[in-house]
């Protein structure tokens, strides 16, 4: 079904958009095992901003201290970054919520590999 979308995709946009058709084609294979997945496994995936956003932080804090004593001190000041993300502690929840659909989709998928 989605290589038949893809092929109206094409007939429609891909005159006006080349590079854009030409990547899809490009990438197709290795695109397709990742349609397999549920939709809950296939929304984590694809959200990599929260960990870009913590590793920008992490980095922001780690460069505005320069050097560490010992390592004891460079994870000190990595703990307290990630405590300043959520101040209250009530981000937990939140968390829980979003991510046990995906979970149990992982739970499912990868019987036997998580604990």
């Amino acid at each position: 079904m989605a290589k038949e979308r893809f092929a109206e995709f094409d007939q429609k946009w891909g005159g006006q958009y080349l590079a854009i058709s030409k990547l899809w084609a490009n990438a197709w294979n290795e695109f397709v095992p990742f349609l397999d997945y549920d939709a809950e496994i296939r929304r984590v995936i694809c959200s990599t901003n929260a960990i870009e956003s913590m590793n920008a932080r992490y980095r922001r804090a780690l460069r505005a201290r320069g050097h560490f004593p010992n390592e004891a001190a460079a994870l000190k000041c990595l703990y307290l970054a990630t405590r300043a993300l959520d101040p209250t502690g009530k981000g937990r929840a939140r968390w829980a919520t979003r991510w046990k659909p995906a979970l149990n989709a992982f739970a499912i998928t990868f019987e036997g590999r998580l604990n």
